[in-house]
């Protein structure tokens, strides 16, 4: 028997509870959203999060979805619009950091673990259905670019794995040092990584 509709009341309470799970992460770490201090900080009551929510891995399943969900489709609306696979590629780079910088709680969730040893974790991807990885992802426009001519030949599931890696260590670095220059250190990355892979003229 399927579950009934949740109202639009319903959602809106979800949506509360797991921002507020987000916010408790980000500021003082997982251990700290208990079922208890994530409905003090909405303002409910336990039981009322346990109505929407019936154990509180199934609200950190729900926020860790809600934070992937919100990058792929971030960062799969600026790969789209982009023309050509070496515009996609800078889409990539620039829409995921973009992204991050503008909901750093978000990226505190991801680097505090909720999404760790999680096999939804892998779909963090540029506009990629579901199941695909971001690593796949970005082998996919690099594919593309190579069979368009525009990039040399190498192995693309080994180059999207270096990029996201190095992509990954800038945000981590950003995390720990808020002094750090994400915007400039991601254009560095993209001088990087476009001459590399460009085909030669």
């Amino acid at each position: 028997m399927s579950e009934r509709p949740r109202t639009f009341t319903e959602e809106a309470r979800r949506r509360q509870i797991v921002e507020c799970t987000i916010a408790l992460v980000a500021e003082r770490g997982p251990a700290a959203a208990s079922l208890s201090a994530i409905a003090a900080r909405a303002g409910i009551s336990k039981a009322a999060v346990l109505y929407h929510f019936s154990t509180k891995d199934a609200v950190l399943d729900a926020t860790a979805r809600h934070v992937m969900t919100s990058f792929a489709a971030a960062v799969g609306e600026r790969v789209d619009a982009a023309d050509g696979p070496e515009a996609m590629l800078v889409a990539f780079l620039r829409g995921a950091v973009g992204h991050l910088r503008a909901h750093p709680a978000q990226v505190r969730v991801l680097v505090e673990g909720l999404v760790r040893d999680r096999d939804d974790a892998r779909e963090l991807a540029p506009g990629s259905p579901a199941g695909t990885s971001r690593r796949q992802g970005v082998a996919s426009i690099l594919e593309a670019g190579q069979r368009a001519g525009v990039f040399r030949a190498f192995d693309p599931h080994a180059v999207a794995v270096m990029i996201n890696g190095a992509l990954d260590g800038l945000v981590a670095e950003w995390v720990g040092d808020q002094g750090f220059d994400l915007a400039g250190a991601a254009e560095e990355l993209e001088r990087c990584v476009l001459p590399a892979v460009r085909a030669a003229p």
